[in-house]
Protein backbone atom coordinates (compact mmCIF):
# COMPACT_ATOMS: atom_id res chain seq x y z
CA UNK A 1 0.00 0.00 0.00
CA UNK A 2 1.26 3.54 -0.94
CA UNK A 3 1.90 6.32 1.82
CA UNK A 4 1.04 9.74 0.71
CA UNK A 5 4.43 11.90 1.64
CA UNK A 6 4.45 14.53 4.42
CA UNK A 7 4.46 17.83 3.25
CA UNK A 8 7.88 19.58 3.55
CA UNK A 9 8.43 23.05 4.29
CA UNK A 10 10.82 25.48 2.52
CA UNK A 11 14.49 24.68 3.66
CA UNK A 12 15.14 27.92 4.98
CA UNK A 13 11.74 28.69 5.97
CA UNK A 14 13.10 29.72 10.03
CA UNK A 15 15.46 31.75 8.59
CA UNK A 16 12.82 33.32 5.92
CA UNK A 17 10.43 33.79 8.95
CA UNK A 18 13.28 35.72 10.48
CA UNK A 19 13.80 38.16 7.72
CA UNK A 20 9.48 38.83 7.52
CA UNK A 21 9.40 39.25 11.25
CA UNK A 22 12.08 41.95 11.11
CA UNK A 23 10.33 43.58 8.25
CA UNK A 24 7.13 43.36 10.11
CA UNK A 25 8.25 44.43 13.55
CA UNK A 26 9.63 47.85 11.79
CA UNK A 27 5.70 48.45 10.77
CA UNK A 28 4.77 47.94 14.36
CA UNK A 29 7.06 49.87 15.88
CA UNK A 30 5.64 53.13 13.81
CA UNK A 31 2.40 52.63 15.17
CA UNK A 32 3.78 53.96 18.69
CA UNK A 33 6.83 55.33 18.20
CA UNK A 34 5.64 58.85 17.33
CA UNK A 35 3.58 59.36 20.02
CA UNK A 36 6.49 59.83 22.55
CA UNK A 37 7.61 63.05 19.99
CA UNK A 38 4.74 64.52 20.13
CA UNK A 39 6.10 67.01 22.03
CA UNK A 40 9.66 67.74 19.96
CA UNK A 41 6.94 68.40 17.27
CA UNK A 42 4.72 70.72 18.78
CA UNK A 43 8.35 72.50 19.28
CA UNK A 44 9.95 72.55 16.30
CA UNK A 45 7.69 71.89 14.04
CA UNK A 46 5.23 74.63 15.23
CA UNK A 47 2.65 71.44 14.84
CA UNK A 48 -0.95 72.15 16.58
CA UNK A 49 -3.13 69.49 18.12
CA UNK A 50 -4.81 68.74 14.53
CA UNK A 51 -1.43 68.55 13.11
CA UNK A 52 -0.47 65.92 15.56
CA UNK A 53 -3.78 63.67 15.02
CA UNK A 54 -3.17 63.69 11.30
CA UNK A 55 0.43 62.95 11.59
CA UNK A 56 -0.60 59.38 13.72
CA UNK A 57 -3.81 59.12 12.15
CA UNK A 58 -2.50 59.24 8.16
CA UNK A 59 -0.21 56.39 8.88
CA UNK A 60 -3.50 54.02 10.58
CA UNK A 61 -6.06 55.06 8.63
CA UNK A 62 -4.08 54.55 5.14
CA UNK A 63 -2.70 51.13 5.98
CA UNK A 64 -6.01 49.84 7.86
CA UNK A 65 -8.02 51.20 5.14
CA UNK A 66 -5.48 49.24 2.32
CA UNK A 67 -4.80 45.73 4.01
CA UNK A 68 -7.58 43.67 2.11
CA UNK A 69 -6.68 45.33 -1.01
CA UNK A 70 -3.11 44.26 -0.22
CA UNK A 71 -3.48 41.09 1.28
CA UNK A 72 -5.65 40.46 -3.05
CA UNK A 73 -3.06 41.96 -4.74
CA UNK A 74 -0.74 39.45 -3.13
CA UNK A 75 -2.35 36.97 -3.65
CA UNK A 76 -2.48 37.63 -7.42
CA UNK A 77 0.40 39.55 -8.22
CA UNK A 78 3.02 37.57 -6.30
CA UNK A 79 3.47 37.69 -2.32
CA UNK A 80 7.39 38.06 -2.94
CA UNK A 81 6.56 41.41 -5.38
CA UNK A 82 4.36 42.94 -2.71
CA UNK A 83 6.91 42.28 -0.08
CA UNK A 84 9.45 44.43 -1.68
CA UNK A 85 7.62 46.62 -2.65
CA UNK A 86 6.61 47.32 0.87
CA UNK A 87 9.70 47.50 2.09
CA UNK A 88 10.45 49.81 -0.47
CA UNK A 89 7.43 52.16 -0.14
CA UNK A 90 7.97 51.87 3.97
CA UNK A 91 11.83 52.99 3.19
CA UNK A 92 10.82 55.62 0.97
CA UNK A 93 8.06 57.38 3.37
CA UNK A 94 10.32 57.06 6.46
CA UNK A 95 13.36 59.08 4.36
CA UNK A 96 11.19 61.69 3.54
CA UNK A 97 9.24 61.66 7.05
CA UNK A 98 12.98 62.16 9.09
CA UNK A 99 13.73 64.67 6.34
CA UNK A 100 10.57 66.62 6.62
CA UNK A 101 10.98 70.29 7.38
CA UNK A 102 6.77 71.06 7.22
CA UNK A 103 3.32 68.91 9.14
CA UNK A 104 1.99 68.50 5.60
CA UNK A 105 5.30 66.85 4.41
CA UNK A 106 5.56 64.79 7.25
CA UNK A 107 1.83 63.73 6.98
CA UNK A 108 1.86 62.49 3.40
CA UNK A 109 5.15 60.79 4.15
CA UNK A 110 3.72 59.23 7.03
CA UNK A 111 0.50 58.18 4.73
CA UNK A 112 2.93 56.93 2.15
CA UNK A 113 4.78 54.76 5.06
CA UNK A 114 0.86 53.45 5.51
CA UNK A 115 0.41 52.15 2.31
CA UNK A 116 3.80 50.27 2.52
CA UNK A 117 2.80 49.04 6.22
CA UNK A 118 -0.08 47.36 4.57
CA UNK A 119 1.63 45.46 2.08
CA UNK A 120 4.11 44.32 4.65
CA UNK A 121 1.16 43.37 7.26
CA UNK A 122 -0.68 41.26 5.01
CA UNK A 123 2.43 39.45 2.78
CA UNK A 124 4.34 38.32 5.88
CA UNK A 125 1.76 36.46 7.27
CA UNK A 126 0.69 35.19 3.94
CA UNK A 127 4.70 34.11 3.40
CA UNK A 128 4.84 32.04 6.53
CA UNK A 129 1.25 30.30 5.69
CA UNK A 130 3.19 29.16 2.47
CA UNK A 131 6.60 28.01 3.45
CA UNK A 132 5.77 25.85 7.02
CA UNK A 133 4.32 22.76 6.94
CA UNK A 134 0.40 22.58 8.91
CA UNK A 135 2.15 21.34 11.72
CA UNK A 136 4.35 24.20 11.76
CA UNK A 137 2.45 26.23 11.18
CA UNK A 138 0.73 27.27 14.85
CA UNK A 139 4.70 27.63 16.25
CA UNK A 140 5.40 29.76 13.18
CA UNK A 141 2.49 32.12 13.84
CA UNK A 142 3.07 32.38 17.55
CA UNK A 143 6.43 33.81 16.60
CA UNK A 144 4.75 36.54 14.54
CA UNK A 145 2.26 37.02 16.64
CA UNK A 146 5.21 37.42 19.47
CA UNK A 147 6.61 39.89 17.15
CA UNK A 148 3.11 42.21 17.18
CA UNK A 149 3.57 42.18 21.18
CA UNK A 150 7.34 43.35 21.13
CA UNK A 151 6.65 46.03 18.58
CA UNK A 152 3.65 47.37 20.64
CA UNK A 153 5.98 47.55 23.90
CA UNK A 154 9.55 48.57 21.92
CA UNK A 155 7.78 51.72 20.10
CA UNK A 156 7.57 54.23 22.85
CA UNK A 157 10.84 52.65 24.67
CA UNK A 158 12.72 52.77 21.52
CA UNK A 159 11.08 56.33 20.73
CA UNK A 160 12.09 57.17 24.43
CA UNK A 161 15.57 56.47 23.79
CA UNK A 162 16.64 58.23 20.05
CA UNK A 163 14.74 61.28 22.01
CA UNK A 164 17.10 61.14 24.10
CA UNK A 165 20.32 60.86 21.91
CA UNK A 166 19.12 62.61 18.86
CA UNK A 167 16.37 65.04 17.15
CA UNK A 168 13.11 63.93 16.15
CA UNK A 169 13.85 63.04 12.62
CA UNK A 170 16.26 60.06 14.17
CA UNK A 171 12.74 57.69 15.01
CA UNK A 172 12.04 57.53 11.15
CA UNK A 173 15.61 57.21 9.59
CA UNK A 174 16.59 54.60 11.85
CA UNK A 175 14.19 52.44 9.72
CA UNK A 176 16.35 53.10 6.81
CA UNK A 177 18.79 50.37 7.58
CA UNK A 178 16.22 47.50 8.78
CA UNK A 179 14.43 47.85 5.47
CA UNK A 180 17.79 48.06 2.95
CA UNK A 181 18.49 44.18 5.24
CA UNK A 182 14.93 43.18 5.16
CA UNK A 183 14.92 44.29 0.61
CA UNK A 184 18.41 42.08 0.27
CA UNK A 185 17.29 39.47 2.64
CA UNK A 186 13.56 38.92 0.83
CA UNK A 187 14.96 39.05 -2.60
CA UNK A 188 18.09 36.43 -2.03
CA UNK A 189 15.85 34.06 0.44
CA UNK A 190 12.07 34.57 0.04
CA UNK A 191 10.44 32.27 -2.75
CA UNK A 192 7.72 33.70 -4.72
CA UNK A 193 4.47 32.46 -4.66
CA UNK A 194 0.86 33.41 -5.53
CA UNK A 195 -2.58 32.24 -6.48
CA UNK A 196 -2.40 29.76 -9.17
CA UNK A 197 -5.44 31.09 -11.31
CA UNK A 198 -5.01 34.20 -13.07
CA UNK A 199 -8.09 35.61 -11.98
CA UNK A 200 -9.24 39.12 -12.97
CA UNK A 201 -8.63 42.06 -10.50
CA UNK A 202 -11.48 43.32 -8.49
CA UNK A 203 -10.80 46.85 -8.57
CA UNK A 204 -13.93 48.13 -7.61
CA UNK A 205 -13.96 45.65 -4.80
CA UNK A 206 -10.38 47.10 -3.86
CA UNK A 207 -12.03 50.58 -4.25
CA UNK A 208 -15.00 50.03 -2.22
CA UNK A 209 -13.20 48.09 0.64
CA UNK A 210 -10.63 50.38 0.76
CA UNK A 211 -12.91 53.57 1.10
CA UNK A 212 -15.46 51.71 2.72
CA UNK A 213 -12.98 50.85 5.79
CA UNK A 214 -11.38 54.27 5.65
CA UNK A 215 -14.19 56.12 6.22
CA UNK A 216 -14.91 53.13 9.46
CA UNK A 217 -12.12 53.85 10.79
CA UNK A 218 -12.14 57.75 11.49
CA UNK A 219 -15.64 57.59 12.46
CA UNK A 220 -14.36 55.28 15.25
CA UNK A 221 -11.38 57.74 16.08
CA UNK A 222 -12.92 60.68 15.29
CA UNK A 223 -16.07 59.96 18.47
CA UNK A 224 -14.19 60.47 21.13
CA UNK A 225 -12.81 64.42 20.12
CA UNK A 226 -16.33 65.43 18.03
CA UNK A 227 -18.68 63.48 19.54
CA UNK A 228 -20.40 60.50 18.43
CA UNK A 229 -23.02 62.45 17.22
CA UNK A 230 -21.73 65.39 15.80
CA UNK A 231 -22.43 65.91 11.76
CA UNK A 232 -18.65 64.64 11.12
CA UNK A 233 -19.00 61.51 12.63
CA UNK A 234 -22.54 60.29 11.81
CA UNK A 235 -21.94 61.38 8.15
CA UNK A 236 -18.56 59.44 8.04
CA UNK A 237 -19.94 56.59 9.55
CA UNK A 238 -23.32 56.40 7.01
CA UNK A 239 -20.55 56.87 4.36
CA UNK A 240 -18.53 53.59 5.65
CA UNK A 241 -21.85 51.55 6.08
CA UNK A 242 -22.91 52.64 2.30
CA UNK A 243 -19.75 51.83 0.85
CA UNK A 244 -19.26 48.32 2.65
CA UNK A 245 -22.67 47.75 1.61
CA UNK A 246 -21.89 48.24 -1.59
CA UNK A 247 -18.90 46.03 -1.39
CA UNK A 248 -20.69 43.54 0.05
CA UNK A 249 -22.90 43.44 -2.66
CA UNK A 250 -20.64 43.33 -5.58
CA UNK A 251 -18.09 40.91 -4.00
CA UNK A 252 -21.60 38.90 -4.20
CA UNK A 253 -22.30 39.39 -7.72
CA UNK A 254 -19.41 38.73 -9.12
CA UNK A 255 -16.87 35.46 -10.39
CA UNK A 256 -13.89 36.13 -9.05
CA UNK A 257 -14.22 38.47 -5.80
CA UNK A 258 -11.39 39.72 -3.79
CA UNK A 259 -13.94 39.02 -0.55
CA UNK A 260 -15.42 35.29 -1.14
CA UNK A 261 -18.41 36.15 1.11
CA UNK A 262 -19.02 32.61 1.53
CA UNK A 263 -16.03 31.86 4.01
CA UNK A 264 -18.23 33.45 6.17
CA UNK A 265 -21.03 30.32 6.21
CA UNK A 266 -17.48 28.91 7.72
CA UNK A 267 -18.03 28.21 11.11
CA UNK A 268 -14.42 28.33 11.99
CA UNK A 269 -13.94 31.04 10.41
CA UNK A 270 -17.07 33.38 11.77
CA UNK A 271 -15.89 32.02 15.08
CA UNK A 272 -12.53 33.37 14.77
CA UNK A 273 -13.88 36.51 13.05
CA UNK A 274 -15.98 37.03 16.33
CA UNK A 275 -13.22 36.21 19.20
CA UNK A 276 -10.80 38.46 16.88
CA UNK A 277 -12.68 41.63 17.28
CA UNK A 278 -13.58 40.99 21.04
CA UNK A 279 -10.09 40.37 21.82
CA UNK A 280 -9.20 43.73 19.99
CA UNK A 281 -11.98 45.35 21.06
CA UNK A 282 -11.02 44.72 24.92
CA UNK A 283 -7.29 44.39 24.77
CA UNK A 284 -6.77 47.76 22.53
CA UNK A 285 -8.95 49.61 24.66
CA UNK A 286 -7.77 48.95 27.99
CA UNK A 287 -4.13 49.05 27.24
CA UNK A 288 -5.14 52.21 26.26
CA UNK A 289 -6.28 53.43 29.05
CA UNK A 290 -3.94 51.22 31.24
CA UNK A 291 -0.75 53.97 30.03
CA UNK A 292 -3.01 56.84 31.18
CA UNK A 293 -3.37 55.20 34.62
CA UNK A 294 0.32 54.58 34.98
CA UNK A 295 1.15 58.31 33.96
CA UNK A 296 -1.73 60.31 35.40
CA UNK A 297 -2.47 58.15 38.21
CA UNK A 298 0.67 56.51 39.33
CA UNK A 299 2.71 59.90 38.23
CA UNK A 300 5.39 57.99 35.73
CA UNK A 301 6.62 59.51 32.77
CA UNK A 302 5.98 57.96 29.22
CA UNK A 303 8.99 56.08 29.17
CA UNK A 304 9.03 54.93 32.68
CA UNK A 305 5.68 53.97 31.83
CA UNK A 306 7.10 51.99 28.75
CA UNK A 307 8.84 50.19 30.69
CA UNK A 308 6.03 48.75 33.25
CA UNK A 309 3.98 47.84 30.33
CA UNK A 310 7.06 45.54 28.90
CA UNK A 311 6.27 42.58 31.19
CA UNK A 312 2.97 41.89 28.70
CA UNK A 313 5.11 41.84 25.93
CA UNK A 314 8.12 40.23 27.63
CA UNK A 315 5.85 37.37 28.47
CA UNK A 316 4.21 36.68 25.25
CA UNK A 317 7.58 36.55 23.73
CA UNK A 318 9.05 33.92 26.03
CA UNK A 319 5.97 31.65 25.37
CA UNK A 320 6.06 32.20 21.73
CA UNK A 321 9.68 32.06 20.96
CA UNK A 322 9.91 28.81 23.20
CA UNK A 323 7.06 26.85 21.27
CA UNK A 324 5.44 26.54 24.66
CA UNK A 325 1.93 28.20 23.20
CA UNK A 326 2.35 25.94 20.53
CA UNK A 327 2.53 22.64 22.58
CA UNK A 328 -0.10 24.02 24.88
CA UNK A 329 -2.71 24.46 21.95
CA UNK A 330 -1.97 21.15 20.45
CA UNK A 331 -2.71 19.49 23.28
CA UNK A 332 -5.51 21.27 24.47
CA UNK A 333 -6.96 22.13 21.06
CA UNK A 334 -7.91 25.34 19.28
CA UNK A 335 -11.26 26.12 20.87
CA UNK A 336 -9.93 24.96 24.28
CA UNK A 337 -6.53 27.35 23.80
CA UNK A 338 -8.79 30.47 23.07
CA UNK A 339 -11.01 30.48 25.49
CA UNK A 340 -8.47 29.13 28.17
CA UNK A 341 -6.07 32.54 27.15
CA UNK A 342 -9.10 34.98 26.71
CA UNK A 343 -10.56 33.49 30.56
CA UNK A 344 -6.65 34.73 31.16
CA UNK A 345 -6.70 37.61 29.88
CA UNK A 346 -9.96 38.82 31.21
CA UNK A 347 -8.38 37.74 34.83
CA UNK A 348 -5.53 40.19 34.04
CA UNK A 349 -7.78 42.77 33.23
CA UNK A 350 -9.86 42.44 36.30
CA UNK A 351 -6.68 42.50 38.31
CA UNK A 352 -5.30 45.51 36.98
CA UNK A 353 -9.26 47.23 37.44
CA UNK A 354 -9.33 46.30 41.20
CA UNK A 355 -5.52 46.40 42.09
CA UNK A 356 -4.05 48.68 40.34
CA UNK A 357 -4.56 51.77 42.95
CA UNK A 358 -3.21 49.79 45.39
CA UNK A 359 0.37 50.13 43.37
CA UNK A 360 2.39 48.48 41.20
CA UNK A 361 2.42 45.22 42.16
CA UNK A 362 -1.30 44.56 40.96
CA UNK A 363 -0.88 45.96 37.45
CA UNK A 364 2.62 43.69 36.81
CA UNK A 365 0.33 40.52 38.01
CA UNK A 366 -2.62 41.74 35.46
CA UNK A 367 0.47 42.01 32.78
CA UNK A 368 1.83 38.67 33.22
CA UNK A 369 -2.08 36.81 33.47
CA UNK A 370 -2.41 39.53 29.71
CA UNK A 371 0.70 38.10 28.15
CA UNK A 372 0.34 34.13 29.05
CA UNK A 373 -3.71 34.79 27.76
CA UNK A 374 -2.33 36.43 24.46
CA UNK A 375 0.40 34.35 23.87
CA UNK A 376 -2.00 30.88 23.82
CA UNK A 377 -5.13 32.76 22.42
CA UNK A 378 -3.86 35.43 19.30
CA UNK A 379 -1.57 32.47 17.61
CA UNK A 380 -4.80 29.98 17.99
CA UNK A 381 -7.22 32.77 16.79
CA UNK A 382 -5.10 33.62 13.97
CA UNK A 383 -4.30 30.05 12.66
CA UNK A 384 -7.92 29.65 13.14
CA UNK A 385 -8.94 32.34 10.33
CA UNK A 386 -5.95 31.54 8.19
CA UNK A 387 -6.54 27.60 7.96
CA UNK A 388 -10.52 28.05 7.10
CA UNK A 389 -9.32 30.26 3.97
CA UNK A 390 -7.87 28.49 1.32
CA UNK A 391 -4.28 28.13 0.56
CA UNK A 392 -4.05 30.10 -2.38
CA UNK A 393 -6.35 32.97 -0.74
CA UNK A 394 -3.72 33.14 2.22
CA UNK A 395 -2.98 37.19 1.37
CA UNK A 396 -6.78 38.43 1.89
CA UNK A 397 -7.10 36.11 4.68
CA UNK A 398 -3.95 37.91 6.19
CA UNK A 399 -5.67 41.24 5.14
CA UNK A 400 -8.85 40.16 7.24
CA UNK A 401 -6.67 39.30 9.56
CA UNK A 402 -4.98 42.78 9.94
CA UNK A 403 -8.13 44.72 9.41
CA UNK A 404 -10.14 43.11 12.51
CA UNK A 405 -7.48 43.91 14.80
CA UNK A 406 -7.15 47.69 13.36
CA UNK A 407 -11.07 47.93 13.55
CA UNK A 408 -11.06 46.21 17.27
CA UNK A 409 -8.34 48.18 18.48
CA UNK A 410 -10.02 51.40 17.23
CA UNK A 411 -13.33 50.28 18.28
CA UNK A 412 -11.81 49.25 21.83
CA UNK A 413 -9.92 52.58 22.49
CA UNK A 414 -13.01 54.96 21.72
CA UNK A 415 -15.61 52.91 23.44
CA UNK A 416 -13.55 52.05 26.41
CA UNK A 417 -12.17 55.68 26.55
CA UNK A 418 -16.28 57.05 26.22
CA UNK A 419 -16.74 55.30 29.33
CA UNK A 420 -14.41 56.49 31.21
CA UNK A 421 -14.94 60.12 30.49
CA UNK A 422 -18.53 59.81 31.08
CA UNK A 423 -17.86 58.18 34.27
CA UNK A 424 -15.60 60.84 35.28
CA UNK A 425 -17.40 63.70 34.27
CA UNK A 426 -20.48 62.29 36.41
CA UNK A 427 -18.35 61.97 39.53
CA UNK A 428 -16.66 65.62 39.23
CA UNK A 429 -18.71 68.29 38.99
CA UNK A 430 -16.31 70.68 36.99
CA UNK A 431 -15.67 71.89 33.64
CA UNK A 432 -12.92 69.53 32.30
CA UNK A 433 -12.69 67.56 29.31
CA UNK A 434 -9.54 65.27 31.05
CA UNK A 435 -7.71 64.51 33.96
CA UNK A 436 -5.06 67.44 33.54
CA UNK A 437 -7.41 69.91 33.11
CA UNK A 438 -9.22 68.97 35.80
CA UNK A 439 -6.37 69.02 37.77
CA UNK A 440 -4.86 72.92 36.90
CA UNK A 441 -8.56 73.56 38.01
CA UNK A 442 -8.53 72.33 41.51
CA UNK A 443 -7.94 74.77 43.82
CA UNK A 444 -6.70 72.52 47.13
CA UNK A 445 -5.04 69.21 47.73
CA UNK A 446 -8.31 67.33 49.11
CA UNK A 447 -9.65 68.58 45.74
CA UNK A 448 -6.84 67.01 43.64
CA UNK A 449 -7.13 63.71 45.59
CA UNK A 450 -11.07 63.89 45.14
CA UNK A 451 -9.97 64.04 40.94
CA UNK A 452 -8.10 61.40 41.09
CA UNK A 453 -10.33 59.73 42.57
CA UNK A 454 -12.85 59.74 40.18
CA UNK A 455 -10.59 59.40 37.20
CA UNK A 456 -9.18 55.83 38.77
CA UNK A 457 -12.54 54.76 39.56
CA UNK A 458 -13.89 55.76 35.19
CA UNK A 459 -10.90 53.46 34.58
CA UNK A 460 -11.79 50.74 36.89
CA UNK A 461 -14.89 50.45 35.56
CA UNK A 462 -13.65 50.74 31.83
CA UNK A 463 -10.81 48.08 32.34
CA UNK A 464 -13.95 45.58 33.36
CA UNK A 465 -16.07 46.54 30.55
CA UNK A 466 -12.83 44.83 28.76
CA UNK A 467 -12.61 42.30 30.58
CA UNK A 468 -16.26 41.38 29.83
CA UNK A 469 -15.34 41.75 25.87
CA UNK A 470 -12.36 39.74 26.26
CA UNK A 471 -14.14 36.74 27.87
CA UNK A 472 -17.27 36.84 25.60
CA UNK A 473 -15.19 37.02 22.97
CA UNK A 474 -13.54 33.89 23.91
CA UNK A 475 -16.27 31.99 24.75
CA UNK A 476 -18.26 33.17 22.34
CA UNK A 477 -15.21 32.28 19.30
CA UNK A 478 -14.53 28.64 21.33
CA UNK A 479 -18.29 27.68 20.75
CA UNK A 480 -18.54 28.33 17.43
CA UNK A 481 -14.79 26.51 16.45
CA UNK A 482 -16.02 24.16 18.87
CA UNK A 483 -19.23 23.20 16.53
CA UNK A 484 -17.08 23.37 13.63
CA UNK A 485 -15.22 20.86 14.52
CA UNK A 486 -17.59 18.39 15.50
CA UNK A 487 -19.35 18.86 12.24
CA UNK A 488 -16.20 18.32 10.27
CA UNK A 489 -16.13 14.93 12.50
CA UNK A 490 -19.51 14.04 11.60
CA UNK A 491 -18.77 14.67 8.17
CA UNK A 492 -15.72 12.38 8.21
CA UNK A 493 -17.72 9.65 9.69
CA UNK A 494 -20.56 9.47 7.67
CA UNK A 495 -17.64 9.82 4.23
Amino acid sequence: MSTVPAPQGHPQRWLILGVICLAQLTVLLDNTVLNVAIPSLTRELGAATSDIQWMINAYSLVQSGLLLSAGSAADRYGRKKMLIAGLALFGLGSLVAGLADSTPQLIAARAGMGVGGALLLTTTLAVAMQIFTPDEQPKAIGIWSAVNALGFAAGPLLGGFMLNHYWWGAIFLINLPVAALGLAAVVALVPESKAPRGDRPDLLGALLSTIGMTALVYAIISGPEHGWTSGRVLLTAAVALLVLGGFAYWESRIPHPMLDLHFFRDRRFTGAVAGAVLITFGMGGALFLLTQHLQFVLGYGPLEAGLRTAPLALSVVALNFTGLSAKWTARLGTPLSIALGMVLMSAGLVSIATLAGHGYGGTLLGLLLIGAGCAVANPAMAHAIMSAIPREKAGVGAGINGTLAEFGNGLGVAVLGAILNSRFAALIPVAATSLPAALSSAGSGDERERITDAFSSGLETSQLVGAVAVLLGGLLAAALLRRAERADSAVAVSA
